[in-house]
């Protein structure tokens, strides 16, 4: 059966490629993606899904089958702007396949995955590969912006809980299991405004919050490390401050921090130290909180979260691991890497948040996501459909 889902895959690989490309033409940034939903809807009935919902949040959700047993796949359909246009060699949404490659903005990040995903559902319904499971297929939203914020909204208000799900974010066709979580942290400062002629009068919160960044910079350097998952980091990405004139002192300052946290770190001892390091600054008073996300949802619904977004890995001798490494060399006849992405997914949300296993496999390579000139190889379509849908025939088969 492996030999059988490889090749079809391959029939449908030209069709694979062709469906991403509309998918790119169709621009579908945080928050603005109901084009692109739709176009997902549309795709997904005409190949057979048994049934197709948009939620609440905007979240298009395909399912196969009705068995007891439930597993999700899931890609997240919004991206990035372009960014500096003269940095691109062709208009990042008229996309192109050249050089056995998908070209344009999200090909790689990640609507390559999204493309495979809908490809496999016609495989597992073309040839019969699923009979135990109720499979999810989602197109999800908001990623970009709040990675995982989609996923809280399909567990606790669509109240789907899947035994495992498949992130098919681009791993460059290795599997990963994990990844560090991430907050977003912003520290205050007061200060009292003056003339600025006379600057002894006052009290500069721009020199206050320099030396909390100071010690931010140490405090990088001692953060905890992980054999898997490498080091916690933390780092200054925007200085904000208020002053009443040009000729002012300023009278309150912030900064905001971008951590990134390993496995064993958690929101309250990022945040304690934090608040250590404006102790060590000489500035204990200074106010140290965790964001919000509250931005709306093309469907106008506002759900707001915190952003902190936990850390999460499964385990090496993980059944749902050695599964998809199985249906991997069944389908590929080849030996997959088993590593970790650099950056965040949806699995925030699914495993860290929720505790539910998370597989990852995707075409393109991630160094590639937000780069201008963003490109995917034609066969980790294909591939990555193969060995989705092989995944289900081994969870069915096991």
């Amino acid at each position: 059966m492996y030999d059988k889902i490889y090749k079809r895959a391959k029939e449908l690989e030209k069709d694979t490629a062709e469906f991403l490309c509309d998918l790119i033409r169709t621009p579908s940034f945080s928050g603005k993606e109901k084009d692109v939903i739709e176009l997902i809807k549309a795709k997904m009935l005409k190949e057979g899904f048994d049934e197709v919902t948009i939620d609440g949040l905007g979240n298009v959700i395909g399912r196969i089958g009705n068995g007891k047993k439930v597993i999700a796949f899931d890609a997240h359909i919004d991206t990035v702007y372009p960014g500096e246009m003269s940095l691109w060699n062709f208009d990042p949404f008229t996309p192109k396949i050249e050089d056995g490659k998908v070209w344009g903005r999200g090909s790689v990040d990640q609507k390559g995955g999204m493309a495979s995903m809908v490809y496999a559902g016609k495989l597992i319904k073309e040839l019969g590969l699923n009979k135990d499971y109720t499979i999810y297929f989602t197109g999800t939203v908001m990623e970009e912006d709040c990675d995982g914020l989609c996923w809280q909204y399909i567990i606790n208000e669509d109240k789907i809980k899947p035994e495992m799900v498949v992130l098919t974010e681009p791993t460059n066709m290795n599997i990963y299991r994990g990844h560090r979580g991430r907050m977003e942290i912003m520290v205050k400062v007061k200060g009292f405004s003056c003339h600025g002629s006379a600057p002894e009068r006052g009290d500069n919160a721009i020199y206050k919050i320099s030396r909390i960044a100071l010690e931010i910079e140490k405090l990088n350097e001692k953060l905890a490390s992980d054999e898997f998952l490498g080091k916690g980091s933390v780092c200054v990405t925007q200085v904000f401050f208020n002053s009443p004139s040009q000729c002012a002192v300023p009278d309150a300052a912030s900064i905001q921090l971008d951590r990134r946290l390993t496995y064993g770190e958690t929101k309250e001892s990022a945040v304690a130290e934090v608040k250590e390091s404006a102790k060590l600054a000489g500035y204990p008073d200074a106010e140290v909180e965790v964001l919000m996300y509250e931005e709306k949802a093309f469907t106008e619904l506002i759900y707001p979260t915190e952003k902190y977004f936990p850390t999460w890995k499964i385990p090496e001798d993980s059944v749902y691991l050695k599964d998809a490494v199985f249906a991997y060399k069944n389908i590929l006849n080849r030996e997959p890497k088993v590593d970790k992405w650099t950056f965040s997914t949806n699995g925030v949300a699914i495993a860290g948040m929720h505790g539910i296993p998370c597989i990852g496999l995707g075409p393109g390579n991630e160094v590639l996501a937000h780069m201008p000139n963003e490109n995917s190889p034609v066969e980790h379509l294909s591939e990555c459909a193969a060995v989705y849908a092989g995944l289900v025939y081994k969870m069915n088969n096991p």
